[in-house]
């Protein structure tokens, strides 16, 4: 691979020769850091992937196998994150990781109720009910004004409380 500055994106034939000379090295690299080869394999791929679409930048640095490298150790403390955050979610709830409870007849009832919405406003009211975003980062992540999400949410739990109300089930041991 040419380690020369130029403003060219790098061709498709240049692209799979440096990913069959450094995959399985970067791998094993990533191996090495994490201690987990499936999750070496993973974000190596997924680094490779988002490389793809930033041929020009990969070729103008003239380090790509640094860019790769780098990219792939931060998706994997991502998932870290993203695997802790859901440990904790889960301590605080009172349920050990891996054992999920049932749900109960409201939370078939509620997510019953939900899919009635649009797609939207159901988007929208988990965002904020459930993953506690707030109304600006509903709007940076949907891509959405902060009024736009403000009218989802109003007219999303007005939608809500409509179909709860027409729906009821009795309280009391199932026979």
């Amino acid at each position: 691979m040419k380690q020369e500055t130029r403003e060219s994106t790098l061709t498709v034939e240049e692209f799979e020769d440096f990913y069959a000379q450094k995959a399985a090295a970067l791998t094993g690299q990533l191996y090495v850091m994490l201690g987990d080869l499936q999750e070496a394999q993973d974000v190596v791929q997924e680094a490779f992937v988002k490389g793809w679409s930033r041929r020009r930048q990969l070729d103008r640095d003239g380090h790509p196998e640094a860019w790769i490298r780098t990219v792939a150790w931060r998706l994997a403390v991502s998932r870290w994150r993203g695997h802790r955050r859901t440990a904790d979610a889960w301590r605080r709830r009172g349920a050990p990781p891996g054992q999920v409870p049932e749900p109960g007849p409201e939370q078939v009832v509620l997510v019953d109720a939900l899919r009635e919405l649009p797609a939207q406003q159901r988007r929208t009211l988990t965002l904020h009910y459930l993953c506690d975003l707030t109304v600006e980062q509903i709007a940076h992540e949907a891509g959405l004004s902060p009024s736009t999400v403000k009218t989802h949410l109003a007219r999303g739990r007005t939608a809500l409380a409509r179909h709860l109300r027409d729906v009821h089930f009795e309280e009391g041991p199932v026979v």
